[in-house]
Order: structure tokens, then C-alpha cells, then sequence
């Protein structure tokens, strides 16, 4: 599937994560650092294949906002 970067943390420094990418079947993608096991254990119905990565509701909030810039262009 190809991505299209639409936000990365702003204090993450030139290549850290967590960035939030968009594909191209319309579905985000997260990058981030990996939950530990103590939290994963908390996370309900997970699916065989399914992970869980943390990142702040800032880079949700600045993901969001770009894809939303993004996608009223042209409407």
C-alpha cells in the first residue's frame, strides 16, 4: 500500500516517530512506539496480527487536521 505522510510529532526530532500516514485505500497508518505487554493486556478483542502503539492526542489532532485540509481542497 503506498503512504502519504500527513503529520509527524513536532518533538520528535528529523526521523522519530510518531507519524501518521494515510493510504492510498483510504485507511491511516501509525507509527509509534510499541505498547508494552502491561498495556497491551489491557486492550479488548485483539485480533490475531493486531498491534498497538502509543502517540500523543497532539499528533492525532495535527493528522486529523491536515487530512481534513487536505480533503476539502476542490470540493
Amino acid at each position: 500500500m503506498k503512504l502519504t505522510k500527513l503529520y509527524k510529532d513536532q518533538g520528535s526530532g528529523g526521523n522519530g516517530c510518531p507519524t501518521v500516514y494515510l493510504g492510498e485505500n483510504g485507511e491511516l497508518v501509525v507509527q509509534g512506539h510499541v505498547v508494552d505487554s502491561a498495556t497491551f493486556s489491557e486492550l479488548e478483542n485483539v485480533l490475531p496480527g493486531e498491534g498497538a502503539v502509543r502517540i500523543s492526542a497532539d499528533v492525532v489532532a495535527g493528522a486529523m487536521e491536515q487530512y481534513y485540509s487536505r480533503h476539502s481542497e476542490g470540493r
